[in-house]
């Protein structure tokens, strides 16, 4: 997912045009393979049955099948470290995502071949002390998806849920999850978290499909949750 296709920054952009650096710089399945097909037989009178057989094989076939999938998912999505040191951030992402480059975003990752699929951070100063200065997680949540609606190309937006947790040295950190549907590569489930620290705004953003044709399975939410709990400050030694 290249940014252009990441409709959290593009609404990051918008906010920023409507609210003052004073304010906020920026605040802005898949389909498992078939099991193989069981050998029913039909007795005379009509009813289905499995023998004890194919029952056995088809329940091998389920398990097998599961094991496989998960790990496979879990070396595709396996976690590394990431701190950006000059800038003051850290935080845990994919090892196989790539680094690209990107304006308006101090960095971004996204999985191969998948470019709507990615993780960003922006950063830029702000005149606030903390977060908290600038509202509750649920009053910015409310301008996150404000100016998600305003775009043209937004069909619908809404929040799933919003929190709050201590990051380094007790650092107020807000962490938003919402969905967004629109023209540009459909619904997609957007993980964000803020936090203010040195008179820098600090925004991740991880965007994922979630269609209803391929929603966003349980291993892999996991996985994006995991890395949205591990952004945090990093101070300069």
């Amino acid at each position: 997912m290249a940014l252009r296709n990441c409709s959290s920054f593009s609404a990051h952009d918008s906010l920023l045009r409507t609210h003052p650096p004073i304010i906020f710089s920026s605040l802005r399945t898949h389909f498992s393979p078939p099991v193989p097909a069981l050998n029913p037989q039909f007795p005379a009178n009509g009813s289905l049955c499995l023998n004890r057989r194919d029952l056995g094989l088809s329940i091998v076939a389920v398990l097998l099948h599961g094991c496989l999938h998960k790990t496979a998912l879990a070396q595709e999505l396996e976690l590394e470290r990431y701190t950006d040191a000059m800038t003051g951030f850290t935080l845990l992402k994919p090892s196989s995502w790539i680094k690209v480059d990107k304006a308006g975003a101090t960095v971004l990752f996204e999985e191969p071949g998948k470019g709507s699929n990615n993780i960003g951070v922006v950063v830029n100063p702000v005149r606030l002390s903390s977060l908290g200065d600038f509202g509750s997680p649920e009053f910015v949540a409310d301008k996150l998806i404000q100016a998600e609606k305003r775009k043209e190309s937004t069909k619908e937006a809404e929040v799933i849920g919003v929190s709050e947790r201590s990051g380094q040295g007790g650092l107020q950190v807000y962490e938003f999850e919402y969905k967004v549907d629109s023209t540009r590569g459909g619904v997609k489930r957007i993980f964000s978290a803020a936090f203010v620290a040195s008179k820098k705004l600090y925004l991740l953003n991880i965007a994922h499909s979630d269609k209803p044709e391929s929603p966003l399975d349980i291993q892999t939410r996991a996985i994006l949750e995991e890395v949205l709990h591990s952004f945090d400050f990093a101070p300069s030694a």
